[in-house]
């Protein structure tokens, strides 16, 4: 996640209060956007979307992987 920008903190956010969208096999996708205000990859962004993808097993969710996406204000994608 460090990679792409996300902590874990974010995405249990992006999980507990972002958009949910059905993703592929059988997953769901948690969409949330956020002020982000800093720098990533030598470039400066005014917002963060961090997109969990998720597996629901029986008793708990399973992170299969995370998005991040950065943008200016009024970019919202």
């Amino acid at each position: 996640m460090r990679q792409r920008g996300a902590t874990a903190e974010s995405v249990v956010e992006a999980i507990r209060s972002g958009q949910r969208e059905p993703a592929r096999r059988g997953c769901s996708q948690f969409r949330l956007s956020v002020p982000f205000g800093k720098e990533w990859g030598g470039r400066a962004y005014a917002m963060q979307q961090i997109v969990p993808i998720v597996a629901e097993e029986d008793d708990c969710l399973v992170v299969v992987t995370v998005f991040t996406f950065y943008f200016q204000e009024g970019g919202d994608r």
